[in-house]
Formats: C-alpha cells, sequence, structure tokens
C-alpha cells in the first residue's frame, strides 16, 4: 500500500526542493514571444510566460487629436490596459476604469517613457494597448515585455529592450512567481535596460524583513531580467530575419495541402 504522500507531487517538489510547478528557485516560467500577430497597426507582439498570455499593439506616432494635449518637444505616450472577460476562471467581466488596471498603465507607460526616444517624435501621438488573455501570476512583467517587443516591431527608436521580471520570498528567493506564489510570498516586479543596467521600475507592495532581503530580492529579480532579455532577443533577431528575407524575396512560405470533399 503506497503512502499518503507519494500521491501527492507537491511533497515529490518538496523533497527535491523544486516549486509547486516544478522549477528550480532561481529558474523562470516557459516563455514565447511572437510579433506581428495582429494586422492594420504599427506593432503587435504576443507574448506568453507559463500560463499568463499578454497582447499588446502599438498605434503610432500620429497626430493628437486635440491640439491641446499636444507637446512641442517630445511624443504623448498613453498605455490602456484591459483583461479579456475569460482570462481568469470566474470570467468576470472587469471594466477598464478600475484601480488596478490605470495603475498597472500607469507604470507601464513609466516603464517606457525611459526607453524610447520620445523627443524624436514631437507633437504625436502614441498609444499602446495591453489585453491579459489569460493571468497566472507575473501580470504586470509581461505586461512590460509585450509592450517592449511591440514598440520594437512597430520600429520606433529606443535606448534599450525593457526587459520585466518579478521574485518574491526570503528563504529561498524565487524569481518569477505564479499566481499561486504570488499569493503566499512577497512579490517584487522589477524592470530594467539590461544592456545598461538600469532599472526603470521596482514595485513592492509587501514589507521586506531587512535590507539584506531586499538587496537579495532585487539581485534575483534582475537575474530574471536578464534570462528574458535573452529570450526576447532571440526572438526579436528572429522577426527581423524573417521580415529582411521577405523584403529580398528569400522568404519560405510552407503550405499545408487540405483535402476539398
Amino acid at each position: 500500500m503506497s503512502q499518503p504522500w507519494l500521491r501527492n507531487r507537491n511533497h515529490l517538489f518538496v523533497l527535491c526542493n523544486l516549486r509547486t510547478d516544478g522549477r528550480k528557485a532561481s529558474e523562470i516560467r516557459r516563455m514565447r514571444f511572437q510579433m506581428g500577430v495582429v494586422d492594420r497597426v504599427a506593432g503587435s507582439a504576443l507574448v506568453e510566460m507559463g500560463l499568463t498570455a499578454v497582447l499588446a499593439t502599438v498605434t503610432g506616432p500620429t497626430e493628437c487629436i486635440r491640439r491641446t494635449d499636444e507637446l512641442h518637444d517630445r511624443a504623448v505616450l498613453q498605455v490602456h490596459f484591459a483583461a479579456a472577460p475569460f482570462c481568469t476562471a470566474d470570467r468576470r467581466h472587469v471594466p477598464t476604469n478600475d484601480r488596478r488596471f490605470l495603475e498597472a498603465a500607469r507604470l507601464v507607460q513609466r516603464a517606457l517613457e525611459a526607453s524610447i526616444f520620445l523627443h524624436l517624435y514631437p507633437r504625436s501621438l502614441i498609444q499602446i494597448h495591453i489585453t491579459i488573455l489569460s493571468e497566472d501570476g507575473g501580470r504586470l512583467c509581461a505586461a512590460i515585455n509585450a509592450a517592449s517587443c511591440a514598440v520594437v516591431h512597430a520600429g520606433l527608436a529606443v535606448k534599450d529592450i525593457v526587459c520585466a521580471c518579478a521574485a518574491g520570498g526570503v528563504d529561498p528567493v524565487m524569481v518569477d512567481l505564479n499566481r499561486r506564489e504570488e499569493m503566499d510570498n512577497i512579490n517584487m516586479a522589477c524592470a530594467m535596460l539590461p544592456q545598461r543596467g538600469t532599472i526603470v521600475l521596482s514595485q513592492c507592495e509587501a514589507r521586506l524583513p531587512s535590507r539584506e532581503a531586499l538587496d537579495r530580492v532585487l539581485e534575483t529579480a534582475m537575474d530574471g531580467c536578464r534570462a528574458v532579455f535573452a529570450v526576447m532577443e532571440a526572438a526579436i533577431r528572429e522577426n527581423a530575419t524573417l521580415q529582411w528575407s521577405s523584403k529580398r524575396g528569400k522568404a519560405i512560405v510552407a503550405l499545408s495541402e487540405t483535402n476539398v470533399v
């Protein structure tokens, strides 16, 4: 007769010093980047971090709707945050003017303003629309990564690619927390310019026990950002190579045969 703990894989993960989803403490979730998924927009990107999926689209630079909104020395960056009703299990419709979404839009805007050369597009408007398709933790980080990829796909001039990742817990410190881990541990979201080593955003709504713990969590989040940048850079290079091959007429398109009855 088998023991009860053998029927629960969580006990096996604990014995192997693994997290509930089988990852190590310093291991990020599986990531996938797709660029150019939406037509008729300047740039678009679909980012999957584990079971969290975020779609971002960029329109602009365009003229401002009202003259009073224009800035003579730089462009105006607007971020709109929304969630699909099916992104969570309860299928609850969340209005776009929800306080959490407004706060997330403001944080994404602050992170991207540190990267985009807005002074190159004076008296213009750049809009970024972010939609959460599925959520399993790391919503803000996935939104920043998706928006950053969409900005690069739109061809806007940037200083560096903004990458975001979260870290939490104290002993041990874990990187890229999922939804269950966010509920049980301290969570700090961090966005940085990896090639410059500059932190552009850091948010933590919980109180850490000491400054040493803060340093460990922040350093772990920065390591996660560098790991995210490696995956993001490979996806951007692959997309750029495909576009360059298409312009030169050397792209290979695979067509699948379908049986017509």
